[in-house]
């Protein structure tokens, strides 16, 4: 036997248990993914608008410092005096700074420890000189290389003077962005490694839960005609469970149906040997001068040669009643009973007789159950003695009905009771002597197609043979 159940040439592609944890994986990166995206995206869009908000409250606070409280006067004559108060006044926070311009110069600066220094920014000064040259307020970003920036320009003016003063407010946005991304960035370190504990945790469940499908496939590339005992551990109550039980069930119905096939082939073969044999026998000692001896050997060759025939023709019925379905249809046993009563009183050399038979509606496959029945009384008639009472009716039964015929024979051997319903199975003595030995095989085929059984009480004045099947008052249907 072959290591592998492949073609050659074939390429092995993924196993199901490498695509089950494949697909697990993608759709939990994909998810973390997504959900770690949008969360980022959501969280940068509040800090941005958290900056936003910051940089537009130093307009108020400005404003506040320059105006005082409203009807009080104006603390401030110059304009450069109301800009230095406004940079001393309102200290920046934490990736912060500020700047005051005074007439297009870097006049004043905070004097507290700054983040960074928008002074030293080339070409601020002049862009929020030119930014605010209509004298109003302006929210801006400045790329450099030395980072983002977010800032808020505002115009400063006291009435009387001729100076113009810009007070500049901007916040690191790098700097503020950066506690968000290493958060991120954890968040990415925590979901790899949850996706290799998921792909841990998949790739022994996965295993646990098709490692019946594995013992299956090994018991399937063992299984052969010759070694069919093989059947796969079934542990557990779920969907696998239940397949490997399933294919459990069909090894077992292909060891039997191999089983029958075996022993169908040795009994043909057995029955098969004794008319070769005789007729063989018969023609190697034949002497072909003798005109009378030449007769004898045709007639018994013939008669060896029809007899296989009728074996032939009865492993076919067999065959065929096992694997037919039944073609059912509601019928009146009573008239039933009668009509295969009146074939029986056609065979002579005996008295028939009928008792009786049940009243009742039953659905049956009508062709089978007469063919089954006849066969009966054949055998009845056969194993009688002549002019013996033979007697055919049929029965009621609960939750069934029985079609039977009863005779006045030698009755079956003990023990033989079971054997004589096998294929060539024979009674030790009196009955069953003659014939192919299918004869009652057929008839137990036809009732299990039924869903029934055969029946049978014998002694040494007679035996009882029956056909039972199911009767479903409530499906059969009534008598008119």
């Amino acid at each position: 036997m072959s290591g592998s159940t492949r073609e050659p040439g074939v390429a092995r592609g993924w196993s199901v248990r490498s695509r089950i944890l494949a697909s697990i994986l993608l759709v939990a990166a994909l998810g973390l993914a997504v959900a770690g995206t949008v969360t980022f995206l959501v969280q940068r869009d509040r800090t941005l608008a958290s900056v936003d908000g910051r940089l537009l409250s130093r307009v108020d606070a400005a404003r506040f410092v320059v105006t005082g409280n409203p009807g009080e006067p104006a603390e401030f004559s110059t304009t450069g005096v109301a800009l230095k108060a406004i940079v001393a006044r309102v200290i920046p926070n934490t990736n912060e700074s500020a700047l005051g311009i005074l007439d297009g110069k870097a006049t004043f600066v905070p004097g507290v420890q700054l983040d960074f220094h928008l002074e030293t920014i080339p070409g601020l000064v002049s862009r929020m000189t030119t930014e605010t040259s209509d004298g109003s307020v302006r929210l801006g970003t400045e790329k450099t290389a030395d980072g983002t920036y977010r800032y808020v320009a505002i115009p400063i003016h006291v009435a009387g003077d001729a100076s113009t003063g810009i007070y500049v407010s901007a916040v690191d946005l790098d700097a503020e962005l950066a506690q968000l991304s290493s958060a991120f960035t954890t968040y990415a370190i925590v979901a790899a490694l949850a996706l290799v504990a998921i792909g841990l945790v998949g790739w022994f469940v996965s295993g646990r839960l098709l490692r019946p499908i594995r013992r299956l496939r090994a018991a399937a590339f063992r299984i052969t005609a010759s070694e069919r005992n093989e059947r796969i551990p079934v542990a557990g109550s779920d969907d696998v469970s239940d397949l490997t039980r399933t294919i459990n069930d069909m090894l077992d119905r292909l060891d039997h149906a191999l089983t029958g096939q075996r022993r169908l082939l040795d009994d043909v073969r057995h029955e098969l040997k004794t008319p070769i044999t005789v007729i063989r026998g018969h023609l190697e000692l034949l002497d072909q001068t003798n005109a009378s001896e030449v007769a004898a050997t045709r007639e018994l060759a013939i008669d060896e040669l029809d007899r296989m025939s009728g074996l032939v023709d009865d492993i076919e019925s067999l065959a065929q009643t096992q694997s037919a379905i039944p073609q059912l249809s509601p019928i009146d046993v009573a008239d039933f009973t009668a009509e295969v009563f009146a074939k029986a009183r056609g065979i002579v050399g005996h008295e028939w007789v009928f008792p009786g038979a049940a009243q009742a509606m039953v659905r049956i496959d009508v062709a089978r159950i007469t063919q089954a029945w006849l066969q009966l009384v054949d055998n009845a008639a056969k194993y009688s003695p002549t002019g013996s009472p033979i007697e055919l009716g049929s029965s009621e039964l609960p939750g069934e009905i029985e079609f039977w015929v009863a005779d006045h024979g030698p009755g079956i051997p003990p023990g033989s009771e079971e054997r004589i319903f096998e294929r060539f199975g024979r009674g030790d003595v009196g009955r069953g002597i003659r014939g192919s030995g299918l004869g009652l095989a057929i008839v137990k085929a036809i009732a299990v197609a039924h869903g029934g059984r055969v029946s049978l009480e014998s002694s040494p004045n007679g035996a009882r043979f029956g056909i039972v099947v199911p009767h479903d008052d409530q499906n059969a249907g009534t008598l008119a």
